[in-house]
């Protein structure tokens, strides 16, 4: 079952979230020791804003998987919402949770008034979520070389885009 976070899954969630950095470093701009969503309360924050932040959960009946999506807060750029922190646990790969996720987050998009556009950065260490974007129309618009940096290895981050019509 997808359903958006709320405060009660804050715990979980931040454990999930914490997983998913040790599991998967090169996949994430975060690692446990800078992340914002490794702190209850900033899970907290950003679940009071919505809906313009948001974290859809999938659950089986645990938290399994999770996808946020939160609007630009600068006015010039508040037409643009932002996907984060897709993260489906291992053992729950190739189910098409990931899928059900993003397509929860993009009806969430579609009911945001003026948002456009959704943007994601996507490791090239994940070559699988890329795909996953691509799949939901979501396109290249920029490649950083050594993106990322983590225990010596260096990764291309990828931009990407997709525009609501």
């Amino acid at each position: 079952m997808i359903r958006e976070l709320r405060e009660d899954d804050v715990q979980v969630y931040t454990e999930l979230r914490r997983e998913s950095l040790l599991e998967s470093p090169l996949a994430f701009a975060s690692s446990p020791a800078d992340d914002f969503a490794s702190s209850s309360e900033a899970v907290r924050d950003l679940l009071r804003r919505a809906p313009e932040s948001v974290i859809f959960g999938a659950f089986c009946p645990q938290l399994i998987g999770a996808v946020g999506l939160y609007r630009d807060r600068h006015l010039k750029s508040s037409h643009k919402a932002h996907l984060w922190g897709m993260y489906v646990a291992p053992g729950h790969r190739r189910q098409g949770v990931a899928a059900e996720l993003l397509q929860a987050a993009l009806r969430h998009a579609w009911t945001m008034p003026g948002v456009s556009w959704i943007h994601l950065s996507v490791s090239s260490a994940a070559p699988a979520a890329r795909r996953l974007y691509e799949r939901a129309g979501f396109e290249l618009w920029g490649t950083e070389p050594e993106g990322l940096r983590h225990d010596g290895q260096t990764v291309v981050e990828h931009h990407m885009a997709l525009r609501l019509e």
